[in-house]
């Protein structure tokens, strides 16, 4: 084993060093993620990462069946599973089928001369070919044949070789490993990075042995585009032009995550920009099944939502009620509950990533007791734990129909209804009071009927109009 990875010292000081958590840390705070009221937890790699620099986010991976020593062994990964069952809650896996670490021990030897993409570069000491990143050639018509084998063939980056899925042996090296892993672990679902890379055929049949094998599995694939079009075209259902059929259940929203941040911070017009909320979610008609697509506010590779209203926490609610009251599964990057942030240094991946407070002995914040915590923050704690703990029970949010309407005077009304429970997630931009005609949304059937507000747990009749005091969202909701 490298001396790297037999290091017990870290640097929580810097961002790119080895800093963070481990597998006992996450189980130690089981109770903490389920009183918020998540039902699922996805850690990023945890796979051995034995790379001299720069691998902390654990994508690089340089053995695909062991967990990292300094994230913990694999029975740790087990038990966290345990655990989480116990509480009625899932593990997902984070998977790589498209690189590994440019340490993995089998390129020292590696057992075909087509194991990895351009490997006669690599063993010959000739240029590598890194990726072109253009992704659109999966789906493009007019794509060149060297931009696609560019796309699906280049090297993420310099220290990540592309595994060359074309070959039988190391297509059923991943499928396999995937099995592996979902049966040893208990895994409920897996989040596949980069899946526009790989040759698509394979993410095909590696999906759909997967499901055959579990059919009540859920896999989502990272497609990092914000055109709906592409997005869509991973799922499994779609009509896509070319014949190609996915047996991926679920994609990244990335469209709709960035509707709803610039819906929220254009301020010329309040209309004009809750209109590409509205809009966005029109797009629907496209995709096989929106309610399988899973919508964030950020993650781990971008700013964080707080530190995109720059801010301002009144729009982060805003945006957090709609994520969550979308037909979607809705992610929720750690300590957004706690409004984390990269103010200092705004998209930066080493501050993105930034250890979560209480962890570890001394911690002057610790915000899983609460120490240390500012009002804003003790607020967003619980305004989360509320919607997402309502969101949990709620057959109206999960499988019920979607109605909304065009943005008016700076507000958006979404509903969500299934038989007799509605719910109904009012924006309002305006920083003045307002008062709204509510006989426009007469076709829900709420007339006379008292509504309970999820957060303050204040009751309201739904009558002709109602009076906005403050730009912010109100969640009501019929269910008593």
């Amino acid at each position: 084993m490298k001396k790297n990875l037999n290091e017990t010292t870290i640097d929580r000081t810097d961002g790119y060093q080895r800093h963070g958590g481990d597998l006992q840390g996450i189980i130690n705070h089981v109770d903490y993620i389920s009183d918020l009221g998540f039902t699922a937890i996805w850690p990023t790699p945890v796979l051995t990462n034995d790379m001299p620099k720069g691998s902390y986010h654990g994508y690089a991976i340089t053995d695909y069946y062991q967990v990292d020593p300094r994230f913990g062994t694999l029975n740790d990964y087990k038990t966290l599973a345990d655990d989480l069952g116990k509480k009625g809650m899932k593990l997902i896996m984070d998977q790589v089928a498209n690189h590994c670490g440019l340490e993995h021990w089998w390129m020292k030897d590696m057992p075909f001369d087509d194991w990895v993409n351009y490997q006669e570069n690599f063993e010959n000491d000739g240029d590598l070919i890194t990726s072109n990143h253009r992704r659109t050639t999966n789906q493009d018509v007019y794509a060149s044949k060297i931009d696609t084998k560019g796309n699906n063939e280049g090297w993420f980056v310099s220290t990540m070789p592309d595994l060359n899925q074309k070959n039988p042996f190391m297509a059923k090296y991943i499928i396999q490993n995937s099995i592996w892993w979902i049966e040893t672990v208990g895994f409920s679902g897996v989040r596949q990075d980069t899946y526009p890379y790989p040759d698509k055929q394979f993410m095909s049949n590696w999906a759909g042995a997967i499901m055959k094998e579990y059919p009540n599995f859920s896999i989502v694939g990272e497609e990092w585009s914000y055109n709906p079009l592409l997005i869509g075209y991973w799922q499994k259902g779609a009509n896509n032009r070319d014949g190609y059929e996915s047996n991926l259940k679920s994609t990244m929203d990335f469209a709709m995550q960035q509707n709803v941040i610039s819906a929220l911070k254009e301020q010329e017009s309040w209309d004009t920009g809750l209109i590409k909320i509205y809009e966005g979610l029109a797009n629907d008609f496209h995709y096989a099944s929106p309610k399988d697509l899973m919508i964030f506010g950020d993650n781990h590779d971008m700013s964080r939502i707080y530190t995109q209203f720059e801010g301002d926490l009144a729009s982060t609610k805003m945006a957090l009620s709609v994520y969550l009251m979308l037909p979607r599964i809705p992610q929720i990057y750690y300590g957004t509950e706690i409004l984390m942030n990269d103010f200092k240094n705004p998209g930066d991946h080493g501050v993105i990533r930034t250890d979560f407070p209480g962890g570890w002995k001394n911690d002057p914040i610790n915000a899983f007791s609460g120490k240390g915590l500012k009002a804003d923050q003790i607020e967003m704690q619980s305004y989360l734990k509320k919607i997402l703990n309502y969101r949990k029970k709620s057959t109206a949010i999960h499988d019920g129909k979607t109605i909304h309407f065009a943005p008016l005077n700076g507000t958006y009304f979404l509903f969500r209804i299934l038989e007799d429970e509605v719910v109904v997630n009012i924006v309002n931009k305006n920083d003045k009071p307002i008062t709204i005609d509510l006989t426009r949304y007469a076709e829900i059937g709420l007339q006379g009927k008292t509504l309970k507000n999820i957060i303050s747990g204040e009751e309201f009749i739904w009558e002709d109009e109602i009076e906005l005091s403050e730009k912010g969202s109100i969640i009501l909701t019929t269910r008593k």
